[in-house]
């Protein structure tokens, strides 16, 4: 039986995360269940570094972006002789189960200590938005919502001074932050991995803009698919248009935890506790169609995300 539950969270943070450890305590004191925290993911995994964490502990959290435990890369997790030691540290703080919040290489870390006989859940905290098996991440909400913000406020300047702006958007394996902002700002072009683009039709779309005194183009790049800068030199290259380029970086991660965000952290939390109460291991809690599902680490890592090709649509009637 359960008695005590670690949690890490590892990767890159996500807003969101906090609310989610806030859960994850309150729902295992509900049932008289012990919470560890694990600094710095799994290198915290590594170097034993465990606390134990009560409700009192998360006073004041829910609206704090990041993650109050803490992260870190550790390459050194791939390897057998580390995640034995990880699993060692477990056993030597008495813990019965792991939950681990995080993304693709954070999961990863999760199914090969569940292969090793460890109870596991994961969590789902990616701002790409690319993790098979849920609907939502945490931390895409707020990340969109970033965006957005910064793309409203330069189409202002964009639309004064009769310019061409590109944004650089995170997202090196799934164009999802960039289609989604490009639609819900009214862009003109979406640049995204999953779909070749015509940088020539989108010059021509643009110059058309223009002669229908059109001031405000606004092009969003997802950096997987190209970068910004490349982008502005094959502009002016193919039909002169002089760009300017914004590179929003870590802005998108930082920041207050949307409603959404905290809403789906605390979801995910409480249930990433009973699913481990019931038995169930080597899986990730997540969303879809609005309900709680399992799914297996295997199917995780193993299945890609299919990418919504009717978003794909929207946005390329919108940006008419």
């Amino acid at each position: 039986m359960t008695k005590r539950i670690a949690v890490l969270t590892s990767g890159g943070d996500a807003p969101g995360m906090n609310p989610c450890i806030r859960a994850i305590v309150y729902e295992a004191e509900e049932k008289g269940v012990e919470i560890y925290a694990v600094k710095r993911g799994f290198l915290g995994l590594l170097d034993n570094d465990f606390s134990p964490m009560q409700v009192k502990d998360t006073s004041g959290i829910i609206q704090r972006g990041g993650t109050i435990l803490r992260s870190a890369r550790c390459e050194e997790f791939k390897y057998e002789e580390a995640q034995k030691e990880g699993i060692k540290n477990l056993i030597n703080n008495n813990c019965d189960g792991l939950i681990v919040i995080g993304g693709d290489g954070s999961l990863r870390g999760a199914s090969a200590i569940s292969d090793r006989g460890v109870n596991v859940i994961g969590i789902p905290a990616s701002i790409d938005n690319d993790i098979y098996g849920t609907d939502m991440s945490l931390g895409v909400d707020t990340a969109l919502n970033n965006i957005v913000e910064v793309i409203d406020k330069i189409k202002d300047t964009a639309s004064s001074h009769e310019r061409t702006f590109i944004i650089e958007v995170m997202g090196r394996g799934s164009g999802y932050l960039a289609l989604i902002s490009a639609i819900t700002t009214g862009a003109e072009a979406a640049i995204i991995p999953e779909v070749e683009y015509d940088l020539e039709k989108i010059a021509g779309r643009i110059l058309e803009r223009y002669k229908r005194h059109k001031t405000a183009n606004i092009i969003v790049v997802a950096e997987g698919a190209s970068t910004g800068y490349q982008i502005s030199r094959k502009l002016s290259k193919i039909a002169n248009i002089i760009s300017k380029i914004t590179v929003l970086g870590h802005l998108q991660r930082g920041g207050s935890p949307s409603s959404f965000d905290r809403l789906l952290g605390s979801r995910l939390g409480s249930a990433a506790v009973n699913r481990l109460l019931q038995g169930e291991s080597s899986v990730m809690v997540g969303i879809v169609k609005g309900k709680l599902k399992t799914t297996s680490f295997d199917d995780v890592l193993g299945k890609k995300k299919d990418f919504d090709e009717n978003l794909i649509k929207l946005a390329k009637t919108l940006g008419k």
